[in-house]
């Protein structure tokens, strides 16, 4: 299977983990006119899935070092399977919500609330479960990204609007942050580690771990996205048959973020043993900046704000960025 030794190599795998996560989100944006989120959550976590067998099946499969995909599955400890399909499952009910956050406050507020907050909390639980990490680095890193998880609620706040609405929309971001700030640990602990080559008995390679991750989201979509449909954050409730009456174009749109947020996560997974799990995830969820661009230059979420919200908003980039910077740091 393919393996990454170098730290250089690993970080810049993270910065793409950093884009996708940052950007899958757009997707969602795409169809979100005529295509409740429920509808298109199935197809996101369809392309999620597809992508992390694809992987598994070619990068997973090929090379000298480790154990192949089937090989690593036939080996593995029902324990570590387990603790992969958990993160899978507890990530996709906070996933939900975060996708139902961006329906109501937009990608510039949903990702930098949601996702820095699972950032922070992430960072925490991975160090807890690993004991792999720079404490003193990781911890100023993590303050920089509150400060501007903080400025970005500040900024959403002139905005105006319903306040309901408004309460709403964090309300939902902050749950969707606490509940993914813990799924990473549980993937993980489930990985084996690399001895020259030779991965440790029992444990997952990082493409079974994110194979099962994907499948914990896949199957778990049958209790929560279901009940999402019947009882949706936003909009009216939808159907099979609405689902099935989408266009091709739009199912593939779906399909195509869930590619897109799994090429993210397979990177980070791959590079985490030359970063540190706790850096890889912190890096990677320096998503919240891309997708805060993406919210404020690309689809202009912030154009009616009142005069004075530019430089909270620049600001809060400013922490970001310095945040994101410390953690690099932090294993250098």
């Amino acid at each position: 299977m393919f393996t990454v030794s170098s730290y250089p190599i690993a970080i810049v795998m993270c910065v793409i983990t950093m884009i996708c996560w940052g950007s899958w989100a757009n997707t969602q944006k795409l169809t979100s006119k005529n295509w409740g989120f429920p509808l298109f959550y199935w197809d996101y976590s369809i392309g999620v899935l597809l992508f992390s067998l694809l992987l598994a099946f070619t990068m997973g499969s090929f090379g000298d070092t480790g154990r192949s995909f089937l090989a690593d599955l036939s080996q593995a400890d029902s324990k570590w399977l387990g603790s992969a399909f958990l993160g899978g499952v507890i990530f996709n009910i906070s996933n939900i919500l975060l996708v139902a956050a961006i329906d109501i406050a937009g990608l510039a507020v949903a990702f930098p609330v949601g996702v820095g907050l699972a950032l922070v909390l992430g960072v925490i639980t991975t160090y807890v479960a690993t004991g792999e990490g720079n404490v003193p680095m990781l911890t100023a890193g993590v303050a920089c990204v509150v400060i501007a998880i903080i400025l970005d609620a500040i900024a959403y706040g002139k905005l105006g609007g319903s306040s309901k609405s408004s309460l709403k929309g964090i309300a939902i971001s902050i749950a969707a942050g606490i509940l993914m700030g813990f799924f990473y640990s549980f993937v993980a602990q489930s990985m084996a580690k690399d001895t020259g080559g030779v991965l440790e008995p029992g444990k997952l390679s990082p493409y079974t771990a994110v194979v099962l991750f994907s499948i914990g989201i896949f199957i778990s979509n049958f209790v929560f996205n279901v009940f999402m449909m019947k009882k949706p954050l936003s909009g009216k409730p939808v159907t099979c048959k609405d689902y099935f009456s989408g266009s091709a174009w739009t199912h593939f749109i779906g399909i195509l973020g869930g590619a897109i947020w799994s090429c993210g996560m397979n990177f980070n997974i791959i590079a985490a043993p030359a970063a540190d799990p706790a850096l890889a995830y912190g890096l990677g969820q320096g998503a919240t900046m891309i997708s805060a661009f993406w919210g404020v230059f690309i689809w202009k979420e912030f154009k009616s704000a009142p005069k004075g919200t530019n430089t909270i908003l620049t600001l809060m980039f400013v922490f970001f960025i310095v945040g994101l910077g410390i953690l690099v740091a932090s294993k250098m």
